[in-house]
């Protein structure tokens, strides 16, 4: 297993996943040509880091912009997520930022904690 990163691009976020700490990061816009290209590599490290994960799993997900088909990918993040949690007993944490006026992420990370419920998951405000 090996740390993952993807730089950030003006159609994609970027992405830092820690398997030693437990850490996973995705910040940015999320425009992507082709979505399921993009997040295909991001959900096959979450797959193997799900065998074996740390005792706290920490996502922070910090969203300029989503678009419609990159926001079922960012649901399939955190239903892995919730999952390994299930399975493993292991500690998961969801932190959705969102800036104080921007309305459209508050309700998308809204949206997203009321289907996931077997996990930690905050809202966090930024200015």
């Amino acid at each position: 297993m090996v740390k993952f990163e993807l730089k950030e691009t003006a159609t994609t976020p970027y992405v830092v996943f820690d398997h030693t700490t437990g850490l996973l990061k995705i910040d940015g816009r999320s425009i992507p040509e082709n979505v399921i290209d993009f997040y295909h590599p991001i959900l096959r490290w979450i797959d193997e880091y799900g065998k074996e994960p740390c005792e706290t799993t920490e996502i922070t997900l910090k969203f300029e912009y989503f678009n419609t088909s990159s926001s079922k990918r960012i649901f399939d993040i955190m239903k892995k997520l919730e999952k390994m949690a299930a399975d493993t007993g292991k500690r998961v944490v969801i932190n959705w930022y969102y800036e104080e006026d921007d309305e459209d992420i508050f309700f998308a990370g809204n949206d997203y904690k009321a289907l996931i419920s077997k996990v930690e998951f905050n809202l966090i405000e930024t200015n």
